[in-house]
């Protein structure tokens, strides 16, 4: 009877006492001290996370940087050439709605909105994707190929100058 009761003392022992008992008489971290162990490295983890997300942030903004003064300098340098860029607000501002790309080429400039529409006609005819765009000084401008690439727009424009739709003088309007 006394080995049944030492034995069943011993096998309720590590019940009673727990877990972390055990594992402290074993040399061994406790659950507390696992915990503790695990945020830490959870933490870690996040700094280095955030790390690398700021990291990111900063690229895309040097990055932004860079395209908005090499964007520069390519007006500049259309400028220079002289080819001519405009922004709406050096006529007054637009009178219609918003643009819906930054750049588009402006192949015709009227005061009188029947000459426009019979430009725009044309244009569209020719197959290019039109829109007359009125200003408050009275201009109504003719503009095709709207994109929000400079490049792009560059191209088009040296593609379709001199042709009947676009004449020599034909400009860029950047819609800022």
């Amino acid at each position: 009877m006394k080995k049944a009761l030492i034995i069943t003392l011993v096998a309720l022992v590590p019940l009673v006492v727990g877990c972390d008992f055990v594992r402290t008489l074993a040399g061994r971290p406790t659950s507390a001290q696992l915990e503790q162990i695990r945020k830490e490295k959870l933490a870690a983890l996040e700094a280095a996370h955030q790390a690398r997300l700021d990291s990111l942030e900063q690229r895309e903004k040097q990055m932004a940087d860079s395209l908005e003064k090499l964007e520069a300098r390519l007006l500049d340098s259309l400028v220079q050439a002289r080819g001519t860029i405009l922004n709406p607000s050096k006529l007054g501002g637009l009178f219609t709605t918003k643009l819906e790309a930054k750049y588009c080429i402006v192949v015709g400039a009227f005061r009188t909105r029947s000459y426009a529409e019979r430009k725009l006609n044309e244009c569209n005819k020719a197959g290019y994707k039109a829109t007359i765009i009125s200003f408050r000084n009275g201009l109504n401008a003719v503009a095709v190929c709207p994109s929000d690439s400079l490049d792009e727009t560059l191209k088009i424009l040296r593609k379709i100058r001199g042709t009947g739709i676009c004449p020599e003088d034909g400009w860029i309007l950047v819609n800022k």
